[in-house]
């Protein structure tokens, strides 16, 4: 099926046809028709499947067909999101999706003044994707209203469990008196989340659930080497320098270690940018802009841009540090290998941090595949005067092997990459019935 088959506005699938969409990705193919008919939804895909295009078109579809003009009288739908960065994001591809529509989109964020917000809102729009500070005091000033909100979505709705904002999301909820459709999207779930989107939605909610064997993308290679702690910035300055064009996201623990790697680049002459919560707002906006627009291709970051950032084209992720929660290892490597372009991911793993690796592991119910480093090429990494290959040698020669192991695989009829797609009914039980 491609997007030209949908139930939606022409002006939209000249947006999607503009901006390279043909076909839908599973999430797409499967959330936009009950999102159009107006059901709740609660949404589960792998990062980097378009879980965002997945609520935009079928809110701005529906934003339109039933609008006669452009002019805004109130805001019909709000988009709640853990990070400001996130934030940013969805309202560039609502943006993007609603040109030559009736339907204007507006991302507020907290850390920067608030009165082009105040402007904008004053003028008039029809979807609000914010973050929920800045969002509740411009409630609270009267510049935000909820009567006649139609749709409500919660994206990365297990980040804002982790971040405490399950108490804001009940006050939304109980401030909007409209009937309204509620909309969950996350790439990662568990009870906490299951039991959040059950007791938010209507009873006869429809969950959607791609989840491959795999919750890494069939995309992204991913590879772990054992290094030391203090080893790890000549592992990455020789990275680096044995890949000078290619986008490479470096994800550290904390906002200290980011400026302290990005220090020690410094000295070896390597520029690189840094993203993480210390920064003004300002600084975090042009840091992440210079990198998507490849003015700088070296980012190193905490994990305020591991989730649901889309930067195109990131060729390497590196994690300098292994994440704290098991789930960001999915949301970090997610950042390479997107839609339908290839990426590789690799971690450096000290000895301290065995135990992380092994919980991660567990997450994913599998090993992560280990780059073998000999002794003698540890030594030409901490005297790269001597070297005498590089570790894309190392990286080639992986990938060889898994390519022929797939080759081998499609041969005997085993090549197919399994994906359950499961679209259900939430609902209560029958009473009388055994759990």
């Amino acid at each position: 099926m491609k997007f030209v088959d949908f139930d939606i506005a022409q002006e939209i699938k000249t947006n999607l046809t503009n901006l390279g969409f043909v076909r839908p990705t599973d999430i797409q193919y499967k959330a936009i028709p009950s999102i159009l008919n107006g059901e709740d939804v609660l949404a589960i895909a792998q990062t980097g499947t378009g879980k965002t295009a997945a609520f935009a078109i079928p809110i701005i579809n529906k934003i339109h067909s039933f609008k006669r003009n452009k002019s805004s009288k109130a805001i019909e739908a709000i988009v709640m999101v853990p990070t400001r960065e996130l934030a940013q994001q969805i309202g560039q591809v609502f943006n993007k999706l609603c040109s030559h529509t009736r339907v204007k989109a507006l991302a507020i964020i907290g850390g920067v003044e608030q009165d082009g917000q105040i402007d904008r809102l004053i003028k008039g729009i029809d979807v609000l994707i914010a973050t929920p500070g800045r969002m509740f005091d411009l409630i609270s000033q009267g510049y935000i209203a909820l009567e006649e909100i139609r749709t409500l979505v919660l994206d990365e709705a297990d980040r804002m469990l982790d971040l405490g904002f399950i108490e804001d999301i009940k006050s939304i909820k109980k401030k909007l008196k409209r009937r309204h459709q509620t909309l969950f999207f996350s790439a990662t779930i568990n009870e906490e989340i299951k039991k959040l989107a059950y007791s938010q939605v209507r009873s006869n909610a429809i969950r959607i659930q791609i989840s491959p064997e795999n919750p890494v993308s069939k995309n992204v290679f991913h590879y772990v080497m054992f290094v030391e702690m203090d080893d790890k910035r000549f592992f990455l300055e020789r990275f680096v320098r044995e890949n000078p064009d290619s986008k490479i996201l470096v994800f550290v623990r904390t906002k200290v270690r980011a400026e302290r790697v990005a220090k020690a680049m410094e000295r070896v002459e390597i520029q690189s940018l840094t993203l993480h919560g210390d920064k003004a707002q300002l600084l975090r906006t042009e840091a992440m802009t210079q990198f998507k627009e490849g003015k700088s291709n070296i980012l190193i970051a905490t994990d305020v841009s591991a989730r649901g950032i889309d930067i195109p084209m990131v060729n390497f992720v590196i994690n300098y540090d292994l994440p704290t929660i098991s789930e960001n290892y999915v949301h970090r490597v997610g950042r390479t290998g997107r839609a339908f372009n290839k990426g590789i991911a690799i971690t450096f793993c000290a000895k301290e941090e065995r135990e992380k690796l092994e919980e991660i592991q567990g997450f994913l119910n599998k090993k992560i595949e280990e780059i073998k480093i000999t002794k003698k090429d540890y030594y030409f990494t901490l005297n790269p005067e001597e070297l005498e290959y590089s570790l894309n040698t190392l990286i080639d020669e992986k990938e060889v092997f898994h390519k022929k192991k797939r080759d081998k695989a499609k041969e005997k009829g085993k090549g197919k990459v399994k994906v359950k797609a499961k679209v259900k009914k939430i609902g209560k039980k029958k009473p009388g019935k055994k759990k």
